[in-house]
């Protein structure tokens, strides 16, 4: 574990600040939980913690993307949800004290701020209004959980896969979402976010580049025509 430097301090303090959990506390209390905070640092493809685990600390992302999955009955991962900076996960565990309920490994290198039970727990206890910013983020955990369940019963593998491109781009960088935009992501990722066989979506991205709605070199597919992609994840 990596001593915190002022650098990774500056920035758990500002997306601390900026977080929806943490937005309504006082700034000596967010001070606080940053200045006890252990930060992290994780690989690509490095494992966070396990589903079952008793750890009931909660983390937030300062850089990079975390993977939230679950194993499926065949051995498959079920893609819960892509973390991102600014964002937190872990909350479940840190609020009920229970086994971790999925897995998270590391999507890209990235940093984290570890916070323990005690310290988030004690800080939003002291601020009442801080209750409304955890109930804003379980629910908007589980309106994520409802869409994602809805489109697995409901939309067929194109629909997924388009609207699954889509987000990846609008979470990353906003410059590139009006234009072209290139995703760093491998078939298998892509896969267990659609809850599709790999070869399925390998099918589906390359009738795509020949119709010239995306381009694929080794990891990286490129969006070129954002319309098209758009109007596949909505069909009239």
């Amino acid at each position: 574990m990596k001593g915190p430097t002022p650098t990774n301090l500056d920035e758990a303090r500002r997306l601390l600040s900026d977080c929806v959990l943490f937005r309504k506390l006082a700034p000596k209390e967010r001070e606080a939980l940053v200045a006890r905070a252990h930060m992290r640092s994780f690989e690509a493809g490095n494992t966070i913690f396990l589903m079952g685990a008793l750890h009931d600390s909660m983390f937030a992302v300062l850089s990079g993307e975390v993977r939230i999955s679950m194993p499926s009955a065949d051995g498959k991962e079920v893609v819960l949800a892509t973390v991102h900076a600014g964002e937190v996960f872990g909350e479940i565990a840190m609020l009920d004290g229970k086994p971790r309920s999925a897995d998270a490994t590391a999507l890209t290198a990235c940093n984290l701020a570890v916070l323990d039970r005690r310290d988030v727990l004690a800080a939003i206890g002291r601020n009442a209004d801080a209750w409304l910013g955890l109930m804003e983020v379980l629910c908007s955990r589980l309106r994520h959980t409802d869409r994602q369940l809805v489109e697995l019963a409901l939309l067929g593998l194109p629909e997924r896969l388009a609207k699954a491109l889509l987000r990846a781009v609008d979470a990353g960088d906003p410059a590139q979402a009006a234009s072209v935009a290139e995703l760093r992501l491998s078939q298998y990722e892509l896969a267990n976010r659609v809850g599709a066989a790999r070869e399925s979506v390998n099918k589906c991205l390359h009738e795509w580049q020949r119709s010239g709605i995306i381009r694929m070199e080794k990891r990286v597919i490129t969006i070129v025509n954002r319309a098209a992609l758009e109007a596949l994840a909505e069909p009239e």
